[in-house]
């Protein structure tokens, strides 16, 4: 069954390659939805595929990349169609 997710991370989630590390790690993981920023600083991320695989990429959203330090990751489940890919924006 497919699940999704809307996360907001709050930050230091911009300027620090973190919606591009999400992407990948969701690419690894199998997951569909996007990653973007916010124009207060925060990063939305849609999550959508199989419950594990979008609980590891929500629980791997509080560590981020590298130089990411996140705050705060505030997930819902929404009720939407999920994409096909995940891309960044």
């Amino acid at each position: 069954m497919t699940v999704c997710r809307r996360c907001l991370v709050s930050g230091r989630v911009q300027g620090v390659f973190f919606r591009a590390s999400t992407q990948a790690r969701a690419q690894e993981l199998g997951v569909s939805g996007y990653a973007r920023n916010l124009p207060d600083g925060r990063v939305e991320v849609l999550a959508c595929g199989a419950e594990t695989q979008v609980a590891a990429l929500c629980d791997w959203l509080w560590r981020g990349p590298t130089y990411a330090k996140v705050e705060q990751v505030r997930c819902e489940p929404v009720d939407v169609a999920p994409p096909d890919t995940f891309t960044t924006t």
